[in-house]
């Protein structure tokens, strides 16, 4: 199987920089906090590193040139992909999906889980294209 090179990869400097951020964040406040504690964390660092961000921007959903409705996710980091930030002890695969369907139902390819409620960090990254389907989601 051949090694994937750092090129394959979907805003590579980006997702770096944002992981160093979370591993940052998560050192510093550890496990525990609410969400919103985290999501203010993530908010004050991106300014500090000069990252463009919209917090909870509302993204339209369109089918057939018709909007027919709206998806919030936390961040929208530099018009490229969505974050989404969760402070549980355990991830259920519905978030997961959530993120799935954000990007399915936008023009955004890669998005970001993150779950802050553990020891361990955990950070999932999805793709979202006609060629890379997510695994999780399989058609009928």
């Amino acid at each position: 199987m051949p090694r994937r090179l750092v090129e394959d990869f979907l805003y590579p400097d980006l997702t770096y920089k944002i992981r160093g951020l979370m591993y940052k964040i998560h050192k510093t406040l550890g496990s525990g906090h609410k969400e919103n504690i985290y999501c203010n964390a993530l908010e004050r660092e991106f300014t500090l590193q000069k990252i463009q961000f919209d917090r909870e921007k509302v993204l339209p959903v369109v089918y057939e040139t018709v909007k027919v409705g709206i998806y919030r996710p936390d961040f929208l980091v530099e018009d490229k992909l969505i974050l989404e930030i969760k402070a549980v002890s355990f991830l259920p695969q519905e978030f997961e999906r959530q993120l799935s369907y954000y990007l399915r139902g936008t023009i955004y390819k890669l998005g970001l889980l993150v779950n802050f409620g553990n020891r361990s960090l955990i950070i999932k990254r999805m793709i979202w294209d006609k060629a890379r389907q997510p695994n999780q989601l399989k058609s009928a």
